[in-house]
């Protein structure tokens, strides 16, 4: 019975990655970058991909978004007020997204009149991160709520982040944040990851992390500065 599930999931992960696979080369060859947004419940995820796309919007550029819940298109309605293309995927109690609702979600879009493509993820640290979706960068988010140890007790997520975010900075003195405990237990998992540390309320870090998102030479630093 425990090999017939293995090579169940085995053979949905491969299914997977194929279409990912596929999905990659349309998005390369639109020359649109796409990102894939992972985070526990609560985060202040969606609050930052607001802030993000309608920084985007003021700044001329063409960004979009899907976003992926159990239910209701509620994040979907919030996000629309940032001007910019917005779509639910609704997976009906799946706890991640899978390429196929992606590309299904992604008729009628011109990909090529798109800069950035950012896909908000179903809150989940585990199931999110087996399945490809095509991305070139993949955002683990980690707010100051959640306690300095959450890298250490989701280690595979946060070593396969190419970019880690810090959110909710603006209360982080409030909630007695540990910064030097967060970035060691990040540290202890993914050494290299550039780590951005924001805020949706002020507005910090915001665009650092869209010209990163964006920028497809940019050398990724640890240390990335706001933009001027």
């Amino acid at each position: 019975m425990t090999a017939r599930i293995v090579d169940l999931r085995k053979g949905i992960l491969e299914k997977n990655d194929l279409l990912a696979a596929s999905l990659r080369g349309q998005f390369t060859e639109a020359g649109v970058r796409v990102s894939n947004w992972v985070s526990s419940p609560g985060t202040g995820k969606t609050a930052l991909l607001e802030a993000l796309l309608t920084t985007a919007v003021d700044r001329g550029i063409a960004a979009a978004a899907l976003v992926g819940d159990c239910a209701t298109d509620n994040d979907a309605q919030r996000l629309a007020r940032s001007g910019a293309p917005v779509r639910q995927i609704v997976t009906e109690s799946m706890c991640h997204l899978e390429s196929d609702m992606v590309s299904a979600h992604l008729e009628g879009w011109e990909l090529d009149a798109l800069d950035l493509l950012i896909i908000e993820n179903v809150g989940n640290l585990v199931c999110p991160t087996a399945y490809d979706l095509g991305e070139d960068t993949r955002v683990a988010l980690l707010s100051v709520t959640e306690g300095e140890d959450k890298p250490a007790k989701y280690p595979q997520l946060f070593h396969s982040a190419d970019v880690i975010v810090i959110t909710k900075t603006d209360i982080a003195a409030a909630v007695d944040w540990d910064r030097d405990a967060a970035m060691a237990a990040i540290r202890a998992v993914n050494p290299t990851a550039p780590v951005l540390e924001t805020s949706a309320r002020t507005g910090d870090g915001v665009l650092a992390l869209l010209t990163l998102l964006v920028t497809p030479s940019i050398t990724p630093s640890p240390q990335l500065q706001e933009a001027p």
